[in-house]
């Protein structure tokens, strides 16, 4: 090998070293970045593992997680933007474990009527927010009870509507003493057995008399008694109706169930969610208005139960009119409202 040879391998050689060690250098920093972001990440939280490889564990699925939210968000197709929240160290099955208990596959008792079926025409958009008849977004912790949360949501509506009072009303309540059937706790339940609860029980307590734990309990048999808000009953809207629905929440915030079960909409945070879901109703919310956004997407406006730092400040904006009777993420399929005149002791 002549000298000039010798001296361009050697050359290479050298550049290829420096390369490899600006690479490793290169993935040095940006795992260092990347544990700088966790560490912030915990602070902001208040997370504290239990040990150094929890500690790893929960690191490397973070990792996992915010590779996917800033994926999905240098998409220029999605009108969404995904943020790394409270559950970026969850993976999707942990979180839906932990947060998504509605028991949808099991059929409750059907009410036939339907009163607001012949609506002629309704206002082109809703925000019951804007007349006091939303309680501010609450959050349920580690506790799936995500179908109390959607009840009393509803049952809080209806309450201001007909007495003019907005009264925040117990979730704990419904958790704790709602439990010979198919409700159990935070195990799960379904929104139209907690109305069928609230009706015989002649009523439900409010939120400062029997405030929310988190956690199953023994039912409060003394502050059970004192009820804040009653209802007579619910009706079930039509399933499969956007339509139906739309009328329903022209006049009252309506509990819904929905599929809640992927990561964008775990880590949801702006903007008229479009996301990919299916019908396997898993978490209940509470449907309090319906709008068009700026580009012209018709939405539905979502209160959920997981506190203000998920989505738009605890909401949701959810496509609306899509070609799937179901809905997106089924939330016309099991759709639900307390009934009548809802009274004050």
């Amino acid at each position: 090998m002549g000298f000039v040879s010798q001296c361009f391998c050697l050359v290479v050689m050298v550049t290829l070293g420096t390369l490899a060690s600006q690479l490793a250098a290169a993935r040095s920093l940006q795992d260092a970045s990347m544990r700088e972001r966790h560490e912030g990440w915990m602070a902001s939280y208040g997370r504290v593992y239990k040990d150094t490889n929890e500690k790893q564990k929960r690191y490397k699925i973070f990792e996992e997680n915010v590779a996917l939210i800033e994926s999905s968000n240098r998409d220029p197709n999605k009108p969404y933007k995904l943020s790394v929240n409270q559950f970026a160290d969850l993976t999707n099955e942990e979180f839906k474990a932990s947060r998504n208990r509605f028991k949808g596959h099991i059929c409750s008792t059907k009410s036939s009527s339907f009163k607001y079926g012949n609506v002629s025409a309704v206002p082109s958009t809703i925000d019951w927010r804007m007349t006091g008849a939303v309680t501010p977004v609450k959050d349920q912790g580690q506790c799936g009870c995500c179908w109390a949360f959607s009840a009393v949501a509803a049952t809080e509506g209806i309450t201001k509507l007909t007495t003019g009072e907005l009264i925040s009303l117990s979730e704990q309540e419904l958790v704790d003493c709602d439990t010979s059937g198919v409700d159990q706790g935070c195990e799960g339940g379904l929104m139209d057995n907690a109305f069928t609860f609230i009706q015989h029980n002649h009523g439900l307590a409010s939120e400062a008399n029997y405030p929310y734990k988190g956690v199953d309990g023994t039912c409060n048999t003394k502050n059970q008694a004192i009820h804040a808000a009653k209802i007579s009953g619910f009706e079930d809207v039509p399933a499969n109706s956007e339509e139906a629905l739309l009328n329903a929440v022209a006049h009252q915030p309506v509990s819904v169930a929905i599929d809640a079960g992927g990561s964008d909409f775990q880590f949801y945070s702006s903007g008229v969610f479009t996301g990919a879901c299916g019908t396997q109703l898993d978490h209940g919310v509470t449907a309090i208005g319906y709008g068009t956004s700026e580009d012209g997407t018709k939405y539905w406006l979502v209160k959920n139960s997981w506190g203000t730092q998920w989505g738009e400040e605890g909401y949701i904006r959810m496509q609306r009119d899509v070609d799937a009777k179901e809905g997106l993420c089924g939330i016309a399929m099991e759709a639900s409202y307390p009934t009548a005149e809802v009274h004050l002791n």
